[in-house]
Formats: C-alpha cells, structure tokens, sequence
C-alpha cells in the first residue's frame, strides 16, 4: 500500500483534510447548539437533568404490567410504559409475522378465489393509514358492544364490553414455578434441535422430534407444580356495579393497536414473503415433485428455507416500523412510552429530557430487533464448504 505523502498533491492527503474539517464544523455547530440551549434554558429559570426521575409521578396509568401507584416515581412510570410498548411490539410482530405468511403464500395460489382476497387485502390495508386502522377498530370497539352489564359471554369466563375483553386469570403460589417449569422445557426443546441439527448435519440422518418437544412442555411445568407443593386456581371476572372485577383484563385501547398494527403490518409482510418465494427457481419446485413430496412439504421444507434469505433484511425493517408505529398509541390512549412520557413532560416541563427518554427507548429498541436479524441472517447465509 502506497505511503500517505503529507502534500497537497496526493488525493488522500486532501481527502482526509476535508474530513477533517467538516468534522470540526459538525463540531462547532453542535457545540453552539447545546450552548445556545443550556443559556436559553438558565434565561427562563428552567432546570435541567433527570435528577427529577426521582421525584413522585402523582399519575395514574390505566394499564400496567408491572406494579403501579399514584405515588411511585417518575422512573417507575416510564419503565410502565417501556414494557407496555415492548409488550405491544411484540405482540404485533408475532401475529403479523403469521397473517403476513398465510396471506403472502394465498397470493400464489392456485385457487382463484383465495388468490383474489389475498391481494384484495393486500391492497386495502397497505393504502389505508395506520391511524385510521387505529381509529376504526376503536370506535368497533367502543361503540358497537355492549356495555359491561349486557356483556357477549362465548365461552364460560369471557366477556366482551365496550370497557374491554375480560377473561379468567391463573393465579396461586405455584404459578412462579409453573414459569419455571415452561423456561425448563423451552431449554430443553432447544437443546433437542441442536443435537438434532447436530446429527443431521453428521449423518444426514432426521429426527422426529415433535413428541419429545409435546412431552417436555406438557412435562415440566406439571412436575414443577406438584413438587412447588402451592396452589393454582382460576380467578373468574364478576360483575360487581358497572364494571368486571377479576380475571385478565384487556382493554378495547389495546386491542385496537394491537389488531390494527397486526392488519396493516401483515399488509407489507404479505409482499415479502411473496417476493421472497418468487426469488426461488421454479426448478426448485420441479424437484420437489420428483422427490415425491406433496406441493406443500416442497413449500416447506424446499423453498421458503431459500426465500428466508431474501426477506430477512426486509423483515427485519418491518419489524422495527411496526416497533415505531406501535408510538400512534397516543391517539387512540394506550399508556406506552410516548403517552406516559408526555403527561410526564406536562408535568415537569423538562422537554429536552422527555425527547432524549424517547428516542432512547425507540433506538434501543430498533437497534436490538436488527442486531437479533442480522444475527438469524448470518445463521441463514449460505456457508460454502
């Protein structure tokens, strides 16, 4: 490689003065950005910090997943709403992953009628926004059932009003060593498909495993509440007054979020997984059928293996758009992380910090779903031998 010559001459040499220089004017403007910003502030008497996450919120949040009160502090109230939003993201990215996948691989069938109403949906729920998705499904919600006192009861236990969908909720002093016993077994099916990868990639030899992994779920969580030795009931919603008392309680806000982020996202994930199935040689589908394996196993076991690679990168960009779309919560009043936030900013008057708290929280974030899918695309990517 060539030396860097200190001469005017040399490209290099002025490549790296221009950088150098643009460098030290990002440096400047931002230096007198946040000076203009800290005198502006100390002008109007306005403190800043976050020495004030420390002080009492004095707010209720109407939908908690992890313990709550007026008197807790402002910490608290912003880690309510980061797991109400991470709970809200992952939810929808599940269930739109599934849709999107059933609704991607309608589009290439060969049945007329399925065909036609897989892009018609398509079509329909890509174009609409996602806040008028938000807005119908609320009004749906709120507006057309029932109230609690005339609740739809399907199925014993569950109840459908216009303050939410109620049903019956475990609870008992073993319910902590059932989770237990679930982790034991997700660990234990695990190590099963890595030992049966394993002997696959060996011997070229598969294993059916499906029973062992029924018998490790269905297994540990029944020896961990028996040897816990506690109790586990069901808690049944009841009406007392106007309203349930009881049980799980899903509010119609978050219900219309997750259901209109689930059908919006499904949308794009739908042309995904059709692009990405299309990507794949129609030869590959010729030697399916030869192997004599039906249209859906070659689907299955041939090519959506190969069109994954194609819409991992795209997937994982969606997945983090619904992440940051999950924020229009505000509009419809589910309590995530830009909703608490915000009642925390009209409270203190500390703007500067309550933006750098949501930004942080949504790059967070962000930043982990693409490190996760880029690590399931290495783990994908095609290894020559």
């Amino acid at each position: 490689m060539k030396k860097l010559q200190f001469s005017w001459h040399d490209t290099r040499f002025r490549s790296l003065i221009y950088q150098i220089i643009i460098l030290g004017i990002v440096i400047c403007v931002v230096g007198y950005l946040i000076h203009n910003t800290l005198q502006n502030l100390s002008a109007r008497n306005i403190q800043t910090g976050f020495a004030f996450l420390d002080k009492e919120a004095g707010f209720a949040i109407g939908e908690t997943l992890i313990p709550y009160q007026l008197t807790d502090t402002y910490w608290q109230a912003i880690k309510v709403g980061l797991f109400n939003t991470l709970f809200v993201s992952i939810m929808g990215i599940i269930f739109s992953t599934l849709l999107g996948t059933v609704v991607g691989i309608a589009r290439l069938s060969s049945n007329w009628l399925l065909k036609n109403v897989a892009s018609i949906y398509v079509e329909v729920m890509r174009n609409i926004p996602l806040l008028i998705h938000l807005f119908f499904w609320y009004a749906l919600l709120t507006e057309t059932l029932p109230s609690p006192r005339q609740a739809l009861n399907p199925i014993e236990g569950v109840f459908l009003s216009n303050r939410g969908i109620k049903v019956p909720a475990l609870e008992g002093s073993a319910l902590p060593w059932i989770g237990m016993g679930i982790l034991m077994a997700l660990l234990g099916i695990f190590i099963l498909a890595y030992w049966a990868k394993h002997k696959q990639n060996q011997t070229g030899q598969t294993s059916t495993l499906w029973r062992w992994y029924l018998v490790l779920f269905i297994l540990f969580p029944v020896l961990s509440f028996f040897l816990s030795g506690g109790q586990l009931s069901l808690d049944y919603p009841v009406l007392k007054g106007f309203n349930f008392v009881g049980g799980w309680s899903f509010s119609p806000e978050l219900a219309a979020l997750v259901i209109g982020l689930v059908l919006y996202t499904a949308g794009f994930i739908a042309e995904i997984v059709r692009s990405g199935i299309q990507s794949v040689s129609k030869g590959q589908w010729e030697a399916g059928e030869s192997l004599g394996l039906t249209r859906l196993q070659t689907l299955r076991l041939i090519i959506m293996p190969q069109a994954l690679r194609v819409m991992i990168p795209s997937l994982s960009n969606t997945f983090m758009n619904l992440t940051k779309n999950s924020s229009l919560a505000v509009a419809i009043g589910y309590p995530d992380i830009v909703s608490i936030v915000n009642t925390m900013l009209t409270q203190t008057g500390q703007a500067i910090e309550a933006v750098m708290i949501i930004m942080a929280a949504y790059l967070t974030i962000s930043l982990s779903i693409a490190l996760l899918m880029a690590w399931y695309n290495k783990k994908m990517a095609l290894v020559e031998r």
